[in-house]
């Protein structure tokens, strides 16, 4: 037995050995085959093209895009990523000058065609299909490149808004004023001829505007939006508008100002903003008929406006009694109108906090449980909508939004509110959202922002004061952009998956709902740096991303900046159809490496101008 003990032994090492040596071979030829086949995968295509990608960006991983961006055409193998049957760009060519400033959902001629009464006539009405334009909006001769903020305020190259109109019709109100080669906005308004500052500092002796209380503001039938521009050095932000009409060009030049506007009007369709998004609303002399209706637009109002925040109406027909020879009105149809405005304002719980001059001041109740008794005992109507943010072409209703699911949690201050959790993701409002969701969504962000400042040096020095973020989620890009020297107008796609709309507003932040298979409510070349995160993702198969490029290609100024955000695939198409728009490109990679596939994609729209030649 112990001779041949050792005998055993050699055997079971003999066979220990050959095993360990079969399990060597098993696991070299594995991982030959693992690397084989990730070259392979690399540079087939298959994966979403990383190396390709790689392969731009080598010599230009910090590309500063502005203002000579180079495109290397010799990167053009982009093609056979995709199925790609039609792999050449179409070439747009621009469209006639009399398209320079064309709205095509506030398009004048198609407006006369809409009934006049309820300002139907000045709603959205958007081209069909058949009627897109499918060229280049030119800029107009002469234009040039906006000044910068704050000198913008004050300041707009005639050439680029050459309309005359309102320094006439406004002279005396001190609206705007012709100078050489520019227009000047002195700062006054038909209700503060001495200037916006003086007049807003009335405001502020009732109103909490200097403490971060308010931040957000809705300024309805805005003019060239001078309160707006000036509540900016009190850190508020006015989401500002007013219809395409008789007034030329007003929307038009508060973003030539750098000021938020867009074209809307009060009409028969609720505004595209969610319920209880704003701190104050505020009508100067707007044309609004408030008391109309029951005070149907008064309730409109209420729908936007947080519980505690503040409703300012200047002009007609407060202080009708002094005013009313003045305003070439008859004494008892501004009495009446008054009354009504009173009555409507009761119903609502708004508490007037100050009647001074021709300024009046309501704040709505905090007290939400308590009003709606109150209303309940008045016969009031309550809207019977499930989701109060549904509100993209819905009709307006004679009915008072509820306040039952408003968050008891009060919004914080700014800045301390651009960052902390929203009340509505904080009671779980917002279906599927966690408040360790919503934290992560916020770091992802302030990460990506420094990516793109490495690409982009001059993302927020002030070059970019206008931008827009086409699908901004929770409104963490513009989160982490924050600066006094810009803005970001947020849109939430109607067809997004979630409604975060909200959650933007109570972060201090502004924005609108949009269906991007439709033009934007805004003139050509309003915007200075579109970002576009997703956005071909979402709408691949709802319209055609030739009509999404040309209105971003409308919006975009010349020698503006787009930041692509998306999966590669889709960006190849995308980069192949803007090298047909006058748009310089370059695709890198995302900041975590060539192997994750969402990509980025950076343009920069040439400067070109049109001519009386082109006729398209």
């Amino acid at each position: 037995m112990n001779r041949s003990w050792p005998v055993m032994a050699n055997k079971f090492n003999s066979g220990d050995s050959r095993t360990r040596s079969h399990v060597s071979i098993f696991i070299v030829a594995g991982l030959c085959c693992f690397f084989y086949l990730l070259g392979a995968w690399q540079r087939s295509g298959f994966g979403k093209g990383d190396s390709i990608a790689l392969e731009m960006t080598k010599t230009g991983e910090n590309c500063n895009v502005l203002p000579n961006l180079n495109f290397e055409t010799h990167h053009s193998g982009e093609a056979g990523i995709i199925d790609d049957s039609d792999s050449k760009a179409s070439v747009y060519k621009p469209c006639h000058t009399r398209y320079t400033d064309y709205t095509p959902c506030q398009d004048q001629g198609r407006a006369m065609t809409f009934p006049r009464e309820s300002m139907i006539y000045r709603e959205r009405h958007c081209p069909p299909q058949a009627e897109k334009l499918h060229c280049l909006i030119p800029a107009p001769e002469g234009y040039v490149t906006p000044f910068p903020w704050p000198k913008s305020r004050d300041y707009v190259p005639y050439a680029n808004a050459p309309y005359k109109s309102l320094t006439v019709e406004k002279a005396i109100q001190n609206w705007i004023q012709y100078e050489g080669n520019v227009f000047r906005f002195p700062g006054g308004g038909t209700q503060f001829p001495q200037g916006a500052d003086k007049y807003i500092e009335q405001l502020a002796s009732v109103i909490p505007i200097d403490n971060g209380t308010v931040r957000t503001a809705l300024d309805t039938g805005c003019g060239v939006a001078s309160w707006g521009a000036y509540l900016w050095k009190k850190n508020v932000i006015a989401m500002s508008f007013a219809p395409r009409d008789s007034h030329e060009a007003q929307v038009q030049f508060a973003l030539e100002r750098g000021v938020p506007a867009v074209i809307g009007v009060l009409g028969t369709i609720k505004v595209p903003y969610p319920s209880r998004a704003f701190d104050m609303a505020h009508c100067s002399r707007c044309l609004i008929p408030w008391g109309i209706n029951d005070g149907l637009y008064m309730k409109e109002v209420d729908r936007v406006l947080r519980p505690g925040g503040y409703w300012v109406l200047s002009g007609p027909p407060i202080n009708w009694k002094i005013n009313y020879k003045a305003w070439q009105r008859p004494m008892e149809d501004l009495q009446e109108e008054q009354r009504k405005i009173e009555e409507a304002a009761k119903l609502l719980c708004w508490e007037k906090k100050s009647e001074k001059g021709e300024i009046a001041i309501w704040q709505k109740t905090m007290d939400s449980a308590a009003c709606h008794s109150k209303q309940e005992s008045a016969g009031a109507t309550f809207c019977q909508s499930e989701d109060s943010d549904d509100v993209w072409y819905k009709k307006m209703e004679q009915c008072i939004t509820p306040n039952n699911n408003a968050n008891s949690e009060e919004i914080k201050p700014f800045p301390e509110r651009l960052h902390a959790v929203p009340p509505r993701i904080a009671s779980g409002s917002v279906s599927g959202v966690s408040v360790e969701a919503f934290l992560e969504d916020d770091k992802q962000w302030k990460k990506h922002v420094n990516a793109y400042r490495k690409t982009i040096p001059i993302l927020d020095t002030g070059r970019y004061r206008n931008i827009m973020d086409m699908n901004a989620g929770f409104g963490g890009f513009a989160a982490a952009l924050q600066s006094p020297k810009l803005w970001v107008m947020n849109v939430v796609p109607t067809i997004a998956k979630k409604n975060t709309l909200g959650v933007v507003y109570e972060r201090g932040l502004i924005g609108i709902y949009h269906d991007w298979c439709e033009g934007f409510s805004t003139y050509p070349r309003t915007y200075d740096l579109i970002h576009a995160n997703g956005v071909f993702s979402l709408y691949k198969d709802k319209c055609d991303f030739e009509d999404i490029l040309l209105e971003m290609d409308r919006i975009l100024r010349p020698e503006g900046a787009v930041i692509f955000r998306d999966e590669v695939d889709v960006l190849v198409k995308v980069k192949r159809m803007i090298g047909g728009m006058r748009w310089d490109s370059k695709m890198i990679d995302h900041e975590d490496g060539p192997l994750i596939p969402e990509k980025i994609l950076v343009a920069v729209k040439q400067y070109w101008v049109g001519n009386a030649t082109t006729s398209q």
